[in-house]
């Protein structure tokens, strides 16, 4: 369990959650609402009045890892294993790290991995979502704070869920003996049904349509996903699936430091990265060309070329005129992201960072 600070203690108070909810509702509402309790603490994550993700800190993974287990039994290319392989990487991997949602990081690679669809994805998202406002509608006593800036801010985005709708299902009464799963499937086959998912939220799915909509109306409606929820219907049947290839992303890393080299080999997972390290920048140009990687770490300060001639250089070959270059760097001044920008790097990775730090900044430029 992990410990709260002191000071929160102090500023706990009563609480009316639904109040709470309201006040993030509007359309122009970005951020992360933080609530902490005595027995841990909820984040919900909000974008333009729109929840893209909650989670509770003492059940993070333990959700995430029971609803897959329910949609491994379904979708062909989900292993029944697979929570054993996100443990190692996303739990074990990052338990001392610095960051806010691994779990989140974890749906991330499932998506980039082929394993589920963003469809897929974005059920997940609202299944987790609604265990997670079950328990917080029960909280009576807590402090809390709102936060603009959010880990989620340039990660990739499945679902914009309705809130009202969510806490809404929230307040349903239960029947007896009838699980989530399979009152999820009656809202589906009965188009009367006030709660159904088309209702809910929408998915971030690119689809042709006939005239521009504006910017709060950037997700489009809801698809049936790609395998069957009927499951006292079609209960045991699983949907087969072509077979997909799991792509390996070769991140080519060019530090003048071994031991930055290595720190990054350990912080990434062999069965999904093949890292390549180089401390000679001279030499790194041509060994770019050949190996041809998904993403580019680029120190910045280094001899002979340093990292924003090396950035230039690449940029005028035709074949990395898009591939995401990451400056690298212990600078942090204005000025230093202002030249990473003139030679169109990607991104920025201030040292030292902490694995969570370095799997943020691949994913948002590989899914």
């Amino acid at each position: 369990m992990k410990t709260l600070p002191i000071s929160r203690y102090r500023f706990f108070q009563k609480l009316q959650p639904l109040s709470l909810l309201k006040k993030i509702t509007g359309k122009s509402v970005t951020g992360c609402l933080q609530v902490f309790s005595t027995s841990g603490s909820w984040s919900i994550y909000m974008d333009e009045g729109k929840l893209i993700y909650a989670c509770y800190s003492e059940k993070m993974f333990e959700p995430l890892y029971r609803n897959l287990q329910r949609l491994s039994q379904q979708i062909s290319t989900l292993p029944r294993g697979i929570h054993e392989q996100l443990r190692a990487i996303f739990e074990t991997g990052i338990e001392n790290q610095a960051i806010p949602n691994p779990d989140y990081l974890a749906i991330c690679w499932l998506v980039n991995q082929k394993y589920i669809s963003p469809s897929q994805a974005a059920i997940l998202i609202e299944q987790l979502a609604l265990e997670v406002l079950e328990s917080f509608l029960n909280l009576e006593e807590g402090s809390y704070e709102f936060i603009p800036e959010s880990f989620l801010d340039d990660m990739p985005k499945f679902c914009h869920l309705n809130l009202r709708l969510l806490v809404e299902r929230c307040q349903t009464p239960r029947s007896v003996g009838v699980r989530v799963s399979e009152r999820e499937a009656s809202r589906q086959t009965s188009p009367t049904s006030q709660s159904h998912p088309s209702q809910l939220f929408q998915i971030n799915q690119p689809q042709a349509q006939t005239k521009t909509t504006s910017k709060s109306s950037r997700t489009n409606s809801y698809k049936p996903p790609a395998y069957n929820t009927n499951e006292h219907r079609d209960r045991g049947q699983r949907i087969i699936q072509p077979p997909v290839n799991k792509k390996i992303y070769t991140i080519f890393c060019i530090d003048d430091s071994p031991t930055v080299l290595n720190t990054i080999k350990s912080y990434l997972d062999d069965q999904t990265f093949s890292v390549v390290g180089v401390t000679d920048s001279l030499k790194a140009l041509m060994q770019i060309v050949c190996t041809k990687p998904d993403i580019i770490l680029l120190d910045i300060s280094m001899p002979n070329l340093d990292g924003y001639e090396l950035c230039s250089l690449l940029r005028k070959h035709s074949h990395f005129k898009n591939t995401p270059v990451i400056m690298v760097s212990e600078k942090v001044g204005f000025l230093d992201r202002a030249k990473a920008k003139m030679v169109r790097a990607s991104g920025y990775l201030t040292k030292p960072f902490t694995q969570g730090d370095l799997l943020k900044v691949i994913f948002q430029h590989i899914v």
